[in-house]
């Protein structure tokens, strides 16, 4: 077996990289191991090149193995990994973003990209390494390709140090968390969730990321260099020069006032069909409109970036840092629903509707790398009718994810505690109509949402995406509010959520090889800018969140028990708990430590909650209440004061007078105040003569014994 280990130190950890014939026939192949936690990374490219495609046909694939922590997947009657995890799904994506801009956009031949968990530590992530093992599996192939690529995880703790590839131990309670890939000097990717951090610390974020990022790439060179394969060569096809004269003649004088017009893309759609006309009738057999058409896409992005640059020039007309027309607005669909909000940025429309439920709606997690329960969930939903298009309804794909995770982080940075809100909160924005950046109108209507629902948030979240044209020589200009051709033909998508307090996430995506941190700290200072005067808006609309929920919403009531006492609530099969909820329709939910969850209808969660009180209270001595009597006997009545606890009210406590029959005085039903005189283990002793001495009328003949003294009760129920 051929093996060889290359190892690097990264935040004080130790990364190798293991390169062997394991996988002996892939283009590419290594195995990243960080602590315990250990990916294989492979990439293959298909021999023969794809026929009639118009974009690079690369796939990237994450495959989470249950074995990589010594489970077994499945239930009882299936064994095997089924569908992805939303965990994979988001790390492929990390993958994906980071490599996609580094391949030639022209290659035809499918490249594949799987990275496979061998084993979990528990302590260390996959994620990063996953980025360096694709990199290195690509880089040391034959495939052609712009890497290496550096990859690292940055947090910042609470005391505003920040740390390096740090593991779940040291993530517990952090300011920020960011993925950050790069090359070159320049930033590539980025996945970051934080709580409100401002923009100055962020950007010492990026220079530390970019400094250990070109550690990793230098590593990596040396890797290449010395076992590295040469990459393949690829003729690239190019317009014929008769056709490029057809174009500049027939088509090329119209694209500048079409591009801007500001009527969006219809009229440049149209503009390109006249041209695959002109040239598939001019060229017949010959013609490849997919080559047409690529032609005619360069054209409009120089055009783009050049108005920019030069002109500071935008297709629709605005300013670089000019928003689009903004409007905000809460509730109006039905009583029904929880809450919702309503958020329009131009032609991008996104409705957020938020469903609250107890803590036993909580998204249970059992993937290979995620355990546990979920209270918060954010889903997305883009159907085909909000681009104006036909297509397949209930197909929740890979961006959906990704958009719907990305909106989630951003909105966790201001939720409630559990200990005060003890809800299970589910978020769904579906796009209404899209031309841009639906991910950070879902954050906006989502903060809407959770207003108008009542959930105390502690300040709304906005989100802007911010867009870049960069030339060949560096110049550039960074526009706020990206739209239609700027986001198809811009250099980058960078989205920036936050509060008026700090950001609370952010996203990268790019097409160009890289972009500066100089850059990006530009960028993320012009979105606070376009962020303020969004939360403006929102906040016109609902100033903060409403004073308690709908009516629709359920309630929650939490109360802490003596954890002996679990099992009375529980009862002997869950008799007890199921009688409750059987009769009050209320949800309940019972942790080890005592702390007992009631949820349901307002009414039925309080007749729950009083059930559960009655039946767990603790009787002390000199407590009163009104109870039942529910058995007479010579000595004395049993009285009922609890859902399941009677006490013994003695022949010589009815009154404050002999009394020789119980039954003259007392009947089974009777409703009497009474007070603990003593306790002892389970078995209580009440009084009624000392709480009430004037309940029952003495015979004539009785005699009056003197009422022994006591400390008075704290209150008196009344009769």
């Amino acid at each position: 077996m051929q093996r060889k280990e290359y190892s690097l130190v990264v935040g004080g950890k130790t990364v190798t990289a293991i390169f062997s014939d394991m996988v002996a026939q892939a283009n590419g192949s290594v195995v990243m191991k960080i602590g315990e936690t250990s990916i294989l990374a492979t990439a293959v490219m298909s021999s023969n090149l794809k026929d009639g495609l118009d974009y690079l046909p690369l796939t990237v694939d994450y495959e989470e193995r249950y074995y990589a922590s010594g489970r077994l997947p499945g239930g009882q009657y299936v064994r095997r990994e089924g569908k992805p995890s939303e965990e994979a799904i988001l790390t492929g994506r990390i993958v994906d973003r980071t490599i996609r801009p580094l391949f030639d956009q022209s290659i035809r031949n499918e490249i594949q990209v799987v990275v496979t968990t061998l084993s979990l530590d528990g302590e260390n992530d996959p994620d990063t390494i996953s980025v360096l093992g694709a990199s290195l599996a690509i880089a040391t192939s034959n495939i052609p390709w712009g890497g290496p690529v550096g990859s690292v995880r940055v947090i910042v703790k609470k005391d505003g140090t920040l740390g390096i590839n740090s593991g779940h131990s040291e993530r517990k309670d952090i300011l920020l968390d960011s993925y950050i890939c790069g090359r070159a000097g320049t930033i590539n990717m980025i996945e970051t969730e934080s709580k409100e951090v401002t923009e100055d610390k962020i950007k010492e974020v990026f220079e530390l990321a970019m400094s250990e990022i070109t550690k990793i790439e230098d590593w990596q060179k040396k890797i290449i260099a010395e076992i590295g394969k040469d990459k393949k060569v690829f003729e690239k096809k190019e317009l014929p020069k008769e056709a490029i004269e057809l174009f500049e003649k027939e088509i090329g004088s119209k694209m500048e006032s079409i591009v801007f017009s500001g009527s969006g893309s219809k009229m440049s759609h149209d503009l390109l069909h006249e041209w695959l006309d002109i040239y598939t009738e001019k060229f017949e057999d010959s013609a490849d409109k997919n080559l047409a058409a690529g032609y005619f896409d360069d054209k409009i992005n120089d055009l783009l970036h050049e108005e920019a640059i030069k002109n500071n020039r935008r297709a629709d007309g605005r300013k670089m840092d000019e928003l689009r027309k903004i409007e905000a607005s809460v509730g109006g669909i039905s009583d029904i629903i929880h809450g919702c909000g309503l958020f329009y940025r131009g032609e991008t429309h996104m409705l957020s509707v938020i469903t609250l439920g107890g803590p036993k709606d909580a998204l249970q997690l059992d993937g290979a790398e995620v355990a546990g329960e979920k209270f918060f969930m954010h889903h997305y939903n883009f159907p085909p009718y909000s681009s104006g298009e036909t297509g397949k309804i209930g197909n929740t794909n890979r961006r959906m994810i990704g958009h719907g995770a990305l909106a989630e982080k951003a909105l966790r940075a201001t939720l409630p505690s559990r200990e005060t809100f003890p809800y299970t909160i589910r978020i769904v924005s579906d796009t209404m109509s899209s031309n841009g950046s639906t991910s950070q109108a879902a954050i906006c209507a989502s903060s809407l949402a959770l207003m108008d629902a009542g959930v105390p948030i502690s300040r709304p979240t906005a989100g802007i995406a911010m867009g870049l044209m960069m030339d060949s020589e560096g110049k550039y200009k960074v526009l706020t509010d990206i739209q239609g051709p700027e986001d198809h033909y811009g250099d980058m998508d960078f989205k920036v959520a936050g509060t008026r307090v700090g950001v609370a996430a952010i996203q990268l995506d790019i097409k160009m090889d890289g972009v500066p941190v100089n850059v990006l700290v530009e960028a993320m200072m012009q979105a606070k800018k376009a962020r303020l005067e969004i939360l403006d808006v929102i906040e016109g609309a609902l100033p903060a969140p409403r004073a308690d929920l709908a009516k629709s919403a359920p309630r929650i009531f939490k109360i802490h028990i003596n954890p002996e006492k679990i099992g009375a609530v529980i009862g002997p099969g869950g008799k007890m708990i199921h009688h409750i909820t059987d009769t009050t329709g209320a949800e309940i939910n019972v942790e080890q430590d005592g702390t007992v969850f009631i949820t349901g209808k307002a009414e039925g969660a309080a007749a729950a909650k009083k059930a559960i009180e009655e039946l767990t209270r603790e009787f002390k001595i000199g407590d009163t209440m009104i109870g039942e009597v529910v058995k007479l006997a010579d000595f004395g009545a049993f009285v009922k004061i609890g859902m399941d606890t009677d006490g013994l009210v003695h022949v010589s406590e009815i009154a404050p007078f002999r009394v020789d029959k119980v039954a003259d005085f007392l009947k089974v039903g009777m409703k009497v105040p009474v007070i603990v005189k003593d306790k002892e283990g389970d078995r209580i002793s009440l009084s009624i003569k000392r709480i009430k001495p004037d309940l029952f009328k003495a015979p004539a003949s009785a005699s009056m014994p003197p009422r022994p003294p006591m400390t008075p009760p704290a209150a008196t129920p009344k009769i």
